[in-house]
């Protein structure tokens, strides 16, 4: 007999979450989520999850009662007896917490994988991590997904003569370098020096981009300030025209007004996270086939290794 399956989620994705369900095939699980008056808050089922593969949804993006929403879940899943715990996290928070890089400071990726397997998860799947070692913090099994599966077809799409790849830091030139090496197209790296958390203070350009349409490949964009003043230092090397394809699009503070301001075409970011503003620049490609594709894959006990392969 086989066993059921259910997908539910948080508040955080709800969206993301329905379409992942539609194209699964199924509708998303009851829950009821009370909430006390002084915020605490208290996740429960409406419905049998007994003996059930129990697929929960929730990117972990701020505030941390994303995150603690998604740990009551699984551990209410947990007490319910379910059969397994798959905490699905399209976006998963705290990534760039990966090391210690100075004294005296948390690796908040360990302690929110810690914090995970504490609550009962029996498998992780998530999407681009900030870092590819997270995954050596877990215990159970982690599919990482690459959202490079949406994003290549449509930067062929756009048929663009004189592509060159750019990584904005040179954290990101492995990534880069995978796109260029897939379109057979030239490549550069931004280098750029912070002061400062969400400051850049300097940057300059390894590479030519005179001429060139480039298109920025990143993971994360958040306050916008690498994207935008990236841009700005390409179009004075010479570039004709500049995208930025990012998978997270957390875009807080003074991101919106920065990308409308640069010369940034387009930014084309993935669903993972909600937009909280709407803007002509920003065009967004759903994640949720990739998910239900991968869901349904561990379900057969299928290879998913297509889906977690960069290019």
């Amino acid at each position: 007999m086989s066993k059921p399956i259910k997908i539910f989620t948080g508040r955080a994705s709800r969206e993301l979450a329905e379409k992942i369900a539609s194209s699964f095939g199924t509708s998303l699980g009851s829950v009821n989520i009370i909430e006390f008056s002084d915020g605490e808050f208290q996740p429960s089922f409406e419905e049998t999850v007994r003996g059930a593969d129990v697929f929960i949804v929730q990117s972990t993006f701020p505030p941390a009662d994303n995150l603690f929403e998604l740990l009551l879940m699984i551990d209410a899943a947990k007490r319910a007896s379910a059969h397994s715990i798959v905490a699905v996290m399209p976006y998963f928070g705290f990534a760039r917490q990966d090391r210690k890089d100075k004294p005296r400071v948390a690796i908040g990726a360990k302690l929110v994988a810690n914090l995970l397997s504490a609550a009962g998860v029996t498998r992780i799947m998530t999407m681009d991590l900030h870092a590819d070692q997270i995954q050596g913090f877990f215990e159970v099994p982690v599919d990482h997904l690459f959202a490079s599966s949406i994003f290549l077809p449509y930067i062929e799409s756009l048929n663009l003569k004189e592509l060159c790849i750019v990584a904005p830091d040179t954290g990101g030139s492995k990534r880069a370098n995978a796109y260029a090496k897939y379109f057979d197209a030239d490549m550069a790296i931004c280098y750029k020096q912070r002061k400062k958390a969400n400051v850049v203070h300097n940057m300059t350009l390894i590479g030519d981009v005179k001429g060139k349409d480039v298109v920025l490949i990143d993971d994360i964009a958040d306050t916008a300030g690498t994207l935008c003043k990236a841009s700005e230092m390409l179009f004075k090397e010479g570039a004709n025209s500049v995208r930025a394809i990012i998978t997270h699009a957390v875009l807080s503070g003074p991101a919106h007004d920065r990308l409308e301001k640069s010369g940034i075409t387009e930014l084309i970011v993935t669903d993972t996270i909600p937009l909280k503003k709407e803007s002509n620049k920003i065009k967004v490609l759903t994640v949720a086939d990739i998910f239900a594709d991968v869901i349904k894959s561990m379900i057969q006990c299928e290879s998913i290794s297509s889906h977690f392969i960069a290019v």
